[in-house]
C-alpha cells in the first residue's frame, strides 16, 4: 500500500515519518449509504493517536455520524466521502493534534490534565497546548482513556524485564575497554581541579535575597506574600496575560506526569527570558533576583524549578556558566529528586543544542559533582539506565554513552577510596 509523508507539505522522499494513504470503501445506497475507512487503524497507529480521535474528527468536519469503537475494526462515516477529501481533512487533524507547534515534528505524546490537552514533543522537548475551542478537544477531554490495574501491572513488568535485560547487557559489555577511556580532567593525576569555592556567593544570596525580597514586597501594589498556598498561586496565575505563559517543558505535580503552558514554573521561565532580553543576555541576569522571583512564586524549594533554571540560564556555553550559577543552584538543589531534575533538564538542554554538544556532558558532570550539585549515587544511577522521561530514548542513550569517561572515573575513584579505607583498618 502506498505510503505518504505525515507532513504532506514536505516533499523530501527520505522524510522519516510515513503513513498509509487513506483508503475508503463506499457501501449501501440512498439514505443508508456509508463510507468505511479501511485502514484507519493503521493510519492512527502511525500518528500515535487512538482511532476514535481520527474518526470523530472526520465526523465533526463533515457533519456526519461516526462509530468510535467498532469491535470489527470497521470505522464508518455516514454518507459518501472520497478518500482524497478525507486525506485533506487528515492534514488538518495532524496540524492541530499531532505536530509540535515549535519544530513541526509529529513525534508527540498527548497529555490530559486539569481540563487541558498538551502535546509533549520528544524531538525538541517543547510542550504546547491544544486549542480547547476545537470540537474534537471537547471529545478528547470527555473520553480520557482509563488506566486499569492490568495496564499498570503490565507496564511495571515490562519495565522490570527491560531493566534486568539492561543489567545483563551491562555485565556482558564490561571489560578492559574502560582502561582506555580518556581522563575527563586532563591533569594526569586522576583528580579534578577547579579555581575557587562558591561559599561567598551562597552567603551573599542568603543575605541579599532577604533584603531585596522585603523591598520588592513593600514596593508592589499587589501583595503576593499574603497567601502563597497552592490554590492562591494557581488563581493568580490564571489572571496573568497570555504573553506570560511560557512554552518550556516542565514536570507536573505527579512524579511521572508533565504539564506546561500556564503554571508558576512557566511564569518564572518567561520572566528569566524577558530579563535576559532587557539586560542583553542571560549571563547578565542576577542570581539573587532569580532566587527572589522563585521565592515570590513560592517555588524556590521545588524540584521542578531546577528544570526551569537549567533550560533558561544555560546555553551552548554551559560549561563556563555552571560555576557562576552554582551558589544559587545549591540553595535549590536539596534532595535526590532535585538532583534528578538537574540531570534531566541538562539532558533536555543538550538534546536541544544538538549532537555536536553531546561530548560536553563529561565537563558538565565534573562541574556538577565538584560544586556538590549531584551526588555520586545519583549520577551513577543516572548513567546506568537511559530514560525517555526528558528526551527520546535514543538521545538519552547517546548522552549517557558520551558521559562514560566521567562515570568510569567516578567508579574507579570510589574503588580506590574503598581500598584505602580497608588498608587503614
Amino acid at each position: 500500500m502506498a505510503l505518504v509523508n505525515v507532513r504532506r507539505d514536505v516533499s523530501d522522499p527520505f522524510y522519516r515519518y510515513k503513513m498509509e494513504r487513506i483508503q475508503t470503501k463506499i457501501e449501501g445506497k440512498g439514505n443508508g449509504i456509508k463510507t468505511v475507512v479501511v485502514n484507519l487503524s493503521s493510519v492512527a497507529q502511525s500518528l500515535a493517536r487512538p482511532g476514535s480521535y481520527l474518526i470523530k474528527y472526520f465526523g465533526f468536519e463533515l457533519g456526519a455520524q461516526t462509530n468510535i469503537d467498532p469491535p470489527d475494526d470497521r470505522w464508518i462515516i455516514n454518507g459518501a466521502h472520497e478518500s482524497s477529501k478525507l486525506q485533506e481533512l487528515l492534514d488538518g487533524f495532524i496540524s492541530k493534534f499531532v505536530l509540535c507547534k515549535k519544530c513541526k515534528n509529529p513525534e508527540t505524546d498527548v497529555h490530559i490534565k486539569d481540563g487541558h490537552i498538551t502535546l509533549d514533543c520528544k524531538a525538541c522537548g517543547q510542550r504546547t497546548d491544544v486549542d480547547l475551542r476545537l470540537k474534537l478537544s471537547g471529545f478528547i477531554l470527555k473520553n480520557v482513556p482509563k488506566k486499569t490495574k492490568k495496564d499498570k501491572a503490565e507496564r511495571k513488568a515490562a519495565r522490570k524485564a527491560k531493566q534486568n535485560g539492561g543489567k545483563e547487557n551491562g555485565k556482558d559489555s564490561g571489560g578492559d575497554d574502560n582502561s582506555d577511556q580518556p581522563s575527563p580532567n586532563g591533569n594526569g593525576n586522576g583528580e579534578f581541579e577547579y579555581a575557587s569555592d562558591d561559599d561567598a556567593i551562597t552567603r551573599k544570596i542568603k543575605t541579599e535575597a532577604q533584603n531585596l525580597e522585603l523591598k520588592e514586597i513593600a514596593d508592589r501594589e499587589v501583595d503576593w506574600a499574603v497567601d502563597m498556598s497552592e490554590e492562591a498561586v494557581k488563581a493568580r496565575q490564571q489572571q496573568l496575560p497570555g504573553e506570560f505563559k511560557a512554552k518550556l517543558v516542565l514536570e507536573d505535580e505527579d512524579e511521572d506526569a508533565e504539564g506546561g503552558g500556564n503554571t508558576v514554573y512557566d511564569t518564572l521561565g518567561t520572566w528569566i527570558q524577558e530579563e535576559a532580553e532587557k539586560k542583553g543576555g542571560i549571563n547578565n541576569v542576577d542570581d539573587i533576583e532569580i532566587y527572589v522571583k522563585a521565592k515570590e512564586l513560592g517555588i524556590e524549594a521545588k524540584h521542578r524549578t531546577v528544570l526551569v533554571l537549567v533550560q533558561t540560564l544555560f546555553d551552548e556555553t554551559i560549561t563556563s556558566q555552571i560555576g557562576k550559577r552554582a551558589g544559587m543552584l545549591k540553595q535549590i538543589v536539596s534532595s535526590e529528586r532535585h538532583e534528578k531534575a538537574l540531570l534531566g533538564g541538562t539532558e533536555r538542554l543538550i538534546s536541544q543544542l544538538g549532537k555536536e554538544h553531546y561530548d560536553k556532558i563529561v565537563k558538565i558532570l565534573q562541574l556538577y559533582y565538584h560544586h556538590d550539585l549531584v551526588s555520586e549515587e545519583v549520577v551513577t544511577k543516572w548513567g546506568t539506565k537511559a530514560s525517555k522521561k526528558y528526551v527520546d530514548l535514543s538521545t538519552s542513550k547517546k548522552i549517557r554513552k558520551a558521559a562514560e569517561p566521567f562515570l568510569t572515573w567516578l567508579a574507579e575513584a570510589s574503588e580506590e577510596e574503598d581500598s584505602d579505607d580497608e588498608d587503614d583498618e
